[in-house]
């Protein structure tokens, strides 16, 4: 059986940044895979297409430029956020505000986002809403450990039906959604994935600005 649309392929890998001796920013192993159905659209384009076609067993090497993956920083989603929207009961929530916490949040329209603190001021936080790797060429180098058929039920709800055992990227894909495993599913990943769930990260509180 072969990676291609409506089926249910694992695969683990080790993702490093800008090339093949780059940092290891993320390694999924085989007690933790990431499985994912295959042309549900929850996966980058370009990470999907070098994937299409492998059998369980073969291994895999490419990279991805940043254009092919989260594209480059963009100046507009580096915002200042009023610093009273860290309040809880009138009092700024210290413990969450700190020098590099990645922050749930909501915008004007109500959807859900990700932001990096980068600088506390006396009245306002500079906040990061750009995906962490944006900027960024991402190498994978790993395995297809399993492929199988997609049930139904999968194909009708666009993704796989497992218990939340994600990889360790945080919630979000800098496009301003949130994973949500609360139905035991789990859009996997942050590095191929554009939805990702590093369940158990998101934080009980979601701040808007």
């Amino acid at each position: 059986m072969e990676a291609a649309a409506n089926k249910v392929v694992s695969i683990i890998y080790v993702l490093k940044k800008d090339g093949h001796d780059g940092e290891i920013v993320e390694s999924l192993n085989k007690e933790n895979p990431l499985t994912f159905l295959f042309g549900a659209g929850n996966l980058l384009p370009k990470f999907e297409e070098n994937l299409m076609g492998l059998k369980s067993g073969d291994s895999f090497a490419f990279s991805l430029s940043s254009d092919e993956a989260y594209g480059e920083v963009q100046q507009n989603a580096i915002v200042d956020v009023p610093l009273s929207v860290f309040e809880v009961d009138g009092k700024t929530d210290t413990n969450l505000l700190q020098l590099g916490n990645v922050i749930p949040m909501m915008d004007n329209e109500g959807r859900r986002l990700n932001g990096v603190v980068k600088e506390i001021h006396d009245d306002t936080v500079t906040m990061d809403f750009n995906h962490p790797m944006a900027g960024a060429s991402l190498f994978f180098s790993g395995e297809v450990t399993e492929i199988r058929e997609a049930t139904e039920e999968e194909l009708q709800h666009g993704h796989i039906h497992q218990s939340c055992g994600c990889g360790s990227g945080g919630c979000g894909d800098g496009k301003g959604e949130a994973c949500d495993c609360s139905d035991g599913s789990c859009s996997t990943d942050s590095a191929g994935m554009e939805g990702s769930c590093g369940c158990g990260t998101k934080h009980e509180h979601e701040h808007s600005h």
